[in-house]
Order: structure tokens, then C-alpha cells, then sequence
């Protein structure tokens, strides 16, 4: 069985037909990292929008899928009992017949898939530092500045400087700037000048209780998006936020920012799916054709056309093993598992991102991430302080940001 997840986090990977697929340990992370008001089923599996069947005995792989996954997602259920499977939906799917193997059959549903919802030919990424890995939401103006004069001193193959989470005021104030960043008007400058592009996270669609936009525009908010830093959370409603999100983002384009790493995208999708397009679509004549935007935390089949790159996976960690054994959340294990599971999608939806390079000597099994990302990152990041790489981390990040395959070249063919 492959069972495809909702969105970027959620588990997408292959079972024996007589398992059960894995389930969210915490009822808030059904929302966050699944698929919000639909739970799987206590036995089986549940595809959102994609499952596919190899009889693993040479014969035709069977795949269920939505006709259109951009429009609808249908929740696809299936239990074997007895020496025979059940399938149903909850909406439209057709069921096709590929020669195998699986990863094969799958990429060939993709092409037809992204044909048919007309998916561009995804172009060049750049090579990126992001801040999150390291200095997570405490990152300060310094802590870039320091990083930035040290990706030149060793001459790193590096395009891209990202400001990661922790340079906002709060979740929804994106045009308020924490106390540890004094501009982003001059920081772009900077990163700009030493011959690098800047870049910047922003959860466009999601609005915390703490921040002023959700005091100032209840009428904005819809449904609940989980819970994390330490607030409930909401999502944006972009009919009546439309504004404000270009207001948000032309700003930031206009300080020099041109690489987007969008994330908590599931929240857009709280209140449609049309909705959700509506406001990508939203963000990106916005930011103009020229600026790269990547995608993350964000529903995979409607997201297609509309993003450069795709975070096909939960986060990476420095640990391997997920807290509470969840495979929604952050480890080298869950994101080595959904990446290979979505290794077709490369080259035909977008660009995979695998999530960031860690190197330094504190990650555990760091030889073991370090290969994933050379087999499956098409989007390569580096995530460390530079200054805590070793001898083998520096050489590991120069030569994966040195080799990134070709965009348009599938892993799967």
C-alpha cells in the first residue's frame, strides 16, 4: 500500500497491506500536521487525494486519485481483510493501472496529473542558509550578519541568506519587527552587497491570538490551525485579507526580499480550497515571477502550479527518532521517510525540498541525513552556524550546495 498524506508534514510512504498506516500522537498535530476534522480510520489506511495498490507479484499497480486535486481532495480508504481490499472515498476518484514498479506507476500518474492541472516546468533553485536549525525563533540581526560574513569567508557555494522564523513581532504581524531586528530594509542591503540574495519565512496564512491583526480583524479569522507558540492559532481569511496581504508582501518584496519560504501554509486551506489558491495566486503576482517561492507545511495536490519548490516532508531535527515516535513530527526519520516517498513528485510538481542540510557534530547520525539530501534534495539549504562546523561538515555542505541536480530532471522515471 502507499498511502499519500495531506500535506507537507503528514506521512506519505508504503505499508504491508495487513499494517495500518501511521497516526497522529497528539489530537492537536491532527490539525497541524494531517488533515484537520479528518482522522484516519482505526485500521487501514487513508490517502488524501492519492493510495495506491502493488499486488507484489509483477501485475499492474493500482492507483485511486482525485481527477483534479487542486480543486477537490478526496480522503481514500482502504482495509484488507479476509484475502480481499476494500477501497471508497468520500468524493470522485478514478482508478488506473499502471505497469509497476510502484515509485514507477506513481510517477507516471504524476505526469498525467500535472499535465492535466497544467504545472510549469519548475526552473533552477537557488542554494540557500537558513537561520531556523540553529538559532531557531531566537535568530537575531547579528546572528545573520555573523553567518553571512562567514559563508564568504569560505567561500561558500551559497545564494540565498533566509531570515527564518523569529524576525516578526508576532504570528500575523508580518509588518512589525521583533525587538532583535532593527530593519529590514538594511539587512537586505547588506546581504545584497556581499553578492547574496536575501530571503525571508513568513506563515502568510496564519494569524496568532497574541498578535494585533487578530485583535484588530476578528472578522478575518477563520477556522482553528492548532496551537504553537504558546497561543491558539487561526487562519487567515484571504477574501477579506486580500489587502493585507499585498500590503505584506509588496513590502517585503520592495526591501529587496526575493526568495519566499512560505510556511503553516495549511491554514489557507481552512476555509476552501479555492481559497487557498485564491491566496497563493494572491502572494505570487504580488512578489512577481521572478522571485522564488517555496512552499512548506502546505497541502501537496492543490499547492501544484503554484509554488517553485515543495517542503515534501516534516521537519528535520537534530535527533533521528520522533518525540512520542510521531511521524508527523521533526527528526531525521520522518523526514527521511515522506522525502523518499515523494521522490516522484521531483521534477514533474516542482522542486523537492528534503528540508535543510544539518552538518555540524551534534546532529546525530549526520552521515545518514547528509546522503538523503544528496539522493533527494533538489532544494539544497544549509541550516548550521557555520562557525560549528567541523573539518567533515564544512567539505559535506560545500559539496551538496555545489551539486544540485537539474530542476527538471525527475528522481523517478
Amino acid at each position: 500500500m502507499y498511502e499519500h498524506g495531506w500535506q507537507s508534514w503528514s506521512p506519505s510512504t508504503t505499508y504491508p497491506v495487513t499494517a495500518t498506516s501511521h497516526r497522529p500522537v497528539e489530537p492537536v498535530m491532527q490539525t497541524m500536521c494531517w488533515r484537520p476534522g479528518r482522522p484516519g480510520p482505526e485500521q487501514g489506511f487513508q490517502g488524501e487525494g492519492l493510495l495506491a495498490v502493488d499486488p507484489g507479484d509483477g501485475g499492474p499497480v493500482r492507483v485511486y486519485a482525485a481527477p483534479d486535486g487542486t480543486k477537490e481532495v478526496p480522503s481514500i480508504r482502504a482495509a484488507y481483510a479476509d484475502g480481499a481490499l476494500a477501497v471508497e472515498a468520500d468524493g470522485e476518484i478514478e482508478e488506473t493501472a499502471f505497469e509497476g514498479p510502484l515509485e514507477v506507476a506513481l510517477a507516471a500518474w504524476a505526469d498525467d496529473f500535472a499535465a492535466r492541472v497544467g504545472a510549469r516546468a519548475p526552473r533552477r533553485p537557488p542554494t540557500a542558509w537558513c537561520s531556523w536549525y540553529h538559532y531557531f525563533g531566537a535568530v537575531t540581526e547579528d546572528d545573520v550578519l555573523e553567518n553571512l560574513d562567514a559563508v564568504g569567508e569560505h567561500d561558500l557555494p551559497i545564494d540565498v541568506i533566509q531570515i527564518d522564523d523569529g524576525w516578526q513581532a508576532e504570528i500575523g504581524d508580518w509588518l512589525t519587527y521583533s525587538g532583535r531586528f532593527s530593519s529590514l530594509e538594511r539587512l537586505p542591503d547588506r546581504i545584497r552587497a556581499a553578492g547574496r540574495r536575501p530571503g525571508i519565512w513568513v506563515a502568510p496564512f496564519l494569524v496568532g491570538a497574541r498578535s494585533d491583526l487578530a485583535r484588530a480583524h476578528p472578522d478575518w479569522l477563520t477556522g482553528d490551525a492548532g496551537h504553537n507558540w504558546d497561543q491558539d492559532l487561526r487562519g487567515l481569511d484571504v477574501a477579506r485579507a486580500e489587502g493585507h496581504l499585498r500590503e505584506v508582501f509588496g513590502t517585503l518584496r520592495s526591501c529587496g526580499f526575493d526568495y519566499f519560504k512560505l510556511d503553516f501554509l495549511y491554514a489557507g486551506a481552512l476555509g476552501g480550497l479555492d481559497a487557498y489558491r485564491h491566496g497563493l495566486t494572491v502572494i505570487r503576482e504580488t512578489v512577481g515571477p521572478d522571485a522564488y517561492v517555496l512552499g512548506c507545511g502546505a497541502p501537496i495536490l492543490p499547492s501544484v502550479g503554484l509554488v517553485d519548490a515543495m517542503r515534501v516532508s516534516p521537519d528535520v531535527d537534530p535527533a533521528y527518532e520522533p518525540a512520542g515516535g510521531d511521524m508527523s513530527r521533526p527528526s531525521q526519520r520522518a523526514a527521511t521517510t515522506t522525502t523518499v516517498g515523494r521522490a516522484w513528485q521531483h521534477g514533474r510538481f516542482w522542486v523537492n525540498d528534503p528540508d535543510c542540510l544539518i552538518a555540524r557534530p551534534a546532529v546525530e547520525r549526520r552521515e545518514e541525513w547528509a546522503r538523503t539530501v544528496e539522493r533527494y534534495g533538489g532544494l539544497r539549504a544549509s541550516s548550521d552556524r557555520i562557525a560549528d562546523l567541523d573539518g567533515w561538515g564544512l567539505a559535506t555542505t560545500r559539496r551538496l550546495l555545489s551539486e544540485v541536480p537539474a530542476p527538471a530532471t525527475p528522481f523517478v522515471r
